[in-house]
């Protein structure tokens, strides 16, 4: 139904998850994360799925962010703890890399905030030309959590990815190749052609090898894991962040499509 903010459609090996909100540059709610983590689930479920492919509808993005007005301006240590072990976010992007056979972004348009954290969370990542990516929490004022930090570091290494949180630059798709973030660019004409004929090459290979090397790689990602310590330590830097006036003025200025002035508060 073209009324759903989540279009499944299967060809063959393949499943194409499309995010439908093109109007609001298919930005992230809650409710579309959870879809697709479900979506995921009931595939991994069937087994007949070997490739999946997540996009966007519309040409002018893949997903520009979450949806800052479903973000809360104000957290209590319940809220922020529910969160932690609910966090939409976490639940849908933990999805797609548990799913066990390879998932692919194709990316025409923009990837930014969470929209590019879905991408990173993705096996492989195939763009347009005239795309751009980038995650801006540090111009918003807010302190992103581990496990995204961790996803950019697994595709682009730890100094690539201290300059794309640092700067919280909008990157061009040529530099974000550069840098690693994706796989290949291609033409507008050509992203749908390439990325389904690479999805079926994919499909193609033997389940039980595109299995075990997911499963792999995953488990190899996943080696480094935070004491407790410091896990309690950066939930409570990141509760700060987002009571904080610096998190109040970046959400306005975001808005106002202004430069945000911050006091460190």
């Amino acid at each position: 139904m073209s009324g759903d903010t989540i279009l499944v459609e299967k060809t063959g090996f393949v499943c194409t998850l499309a995010l439908n909100r093109p109007e609001k540059r298919n930005s992230l709610t809650p409710e579309m994360l959870l879809k697709i983590a479900q979506h995921l689930k009931d595939l991994a479920k069937e087994d007949k799925i070997r490739t999946v492919i997540i996009r966007g509808e519309g040409e002018k993005a893949f997903s520009a962010g979450y949806d800052i007005g479903e973000i809360p301006k104000e957290l209590t240590k319940e809220l922020m703890e529910e969160i932690r072990e609910n966090n939409p976010l976490e639940v849908c992007f933990g999805a797609i890399e548990a799913y066990p056979y390879p998932v692919i972004a194709m990316i025409n348009g923009y990837a930014l905030g969470a929209g590019c954290e879905m991408a990173m969370a993705c096996d492989m990542r195939i763009a347009s030309d005239g795309s751009k990516m980038g995650i801006p929490p540090s111009r918003l004022g807010l302190v992103y959590h581990p496990a995204g930090l961790q996803r950019f570091i697994n595709v682009i290494g730890l100094s690539r990815a201290k300059e794309v949180f640092y700067t919280g630059r909008y990157y061009d798709i040529m530099t974000a190749k550069d840098m690693g973030m994706v796989n290949y660019v291609v033409s507008k004409s050509e992203i749908i052609s390439f990325t389904y004929r690479l999805a079926e090459e994919i499909a193609g290979n033997a389940p039980l090898s595109l299995k075990g090397h997911k499963f792999i790689f995953s488990r190899l990602y996943h080696q480094y894991e935070l004491e407790n310590e410091d896990q309690t330590k950066i939930q409570e830097i990141i509760s700060e962040s987002f009571n904080s006036e610096d998190f109040k003025e970046g959400t306005i200025a975001f808005f106002e499509k202004r430069k945000p002035e911050f006091k460190g508060k």
